[in-house]
């Protein structure tokens, strides 16, 4: 009995994650009112076949497979027709403008002026003057944007330019070597072999990380077990 139990609770879980898979990142993140809906039945169809195992499993992946149907259907909708977006997920909402509340739309959303505070607080956000626009937006998050003389100065406000810095490349992660990111580089394993050589770093596998950024500085930490580390931060500059 606890056999076949554990076989419909591992069917479900593959299926779950299947389902997860094709209704992608959205309902991972931003949950609109109908996103939430769709979880909750999610939850309580999946149930079905474990809390009762008298009834088939089919019983319980047929209405799941039915949700993930209805659910692909109405998202390739909204994405065709904007009528149909703002029925399903909502319009966002200006609620202040020009650093005054708009209490008209702030009744309509119900969204009252403690909750509004709190979110502009997460949002370093002190005063309502300094806000030239506040959107409460259809998944319940607050974008914020300050007016321009409250925003903090940047480098080009002060005309000072900068290196650009891009996105370091991640070249060993917990002892492998990422062939992906080398050759994103332009590099190979025979370049990152020799520079590990050059640190008396014998195997990649002995590195816990280590990162290429856009300058050519190899940034490399060892493995806590291996009892030492490299000087200072580990990064050294890329031989051109």
């Amino acid at each position: 009995m606890f056999g076949v139990l554990i076989l419909r609770t591992l069917l479900v879980y593959v299926a779950l994650l299947v389902v997860v898979r094709l209704t992608g990142k959205r309902e991972m993140g931003h949950v609109s009112p109908f996103d939430f809906v769709v979880a909750i039945l999610i939850a309580e169809v999946a149930v079905l076949p474990i809390a009762e195992p008298q009834r088939p499993v089919w019983n319980g992946l047929v209405p799941l497979a039915t949700i993930v149907f209805a659910e692909l259907a109405l998202s390739w909708l909204t994405l065709k027709s904007q009528r149909v977006r703002d029925v399903v997920t909502g319009r966002p909402s200006i609620v202040i403008r020009d650093g005054r509340l708009v209490e008209e739309e702030l009744r309509s959303v119900r969204f009252c002026i403690d909750d509004l505070l709190e979110s502009l607080r997460s949002k370093d956000v002190a005063d309502i003057t300094d806000v030239e626009v506040a959107i409460l937006e259809p998944n319940g998050s607050l974008s914020v944007i300050r007016k321009s003389q409250c925003r903090p100065v940047t480098p080009a406000d002060l005309g000072v330019s900068t290196r650009y810095e891009g996105l370091p490349l991640p070249v060993i992660k917990d002892g492998v070597i990422n062939d992906e990111a080398l050759a994103a580089a332009g590099l190979d394993r025979a370049w990152l072999n020799e520079e590990l050589r050059r640190r008396g770093i014998g195997r990649a596998r002995e590195v816990f990380y280590a990162q290429l950024n856009t300058a050519g500085e190899l940034f490399v930490q060892l493995r806590k077990a291996r009892g030492r580390d490299l000087p200072g931060d580990g990064t050294t500059p890329r031989d051109p």
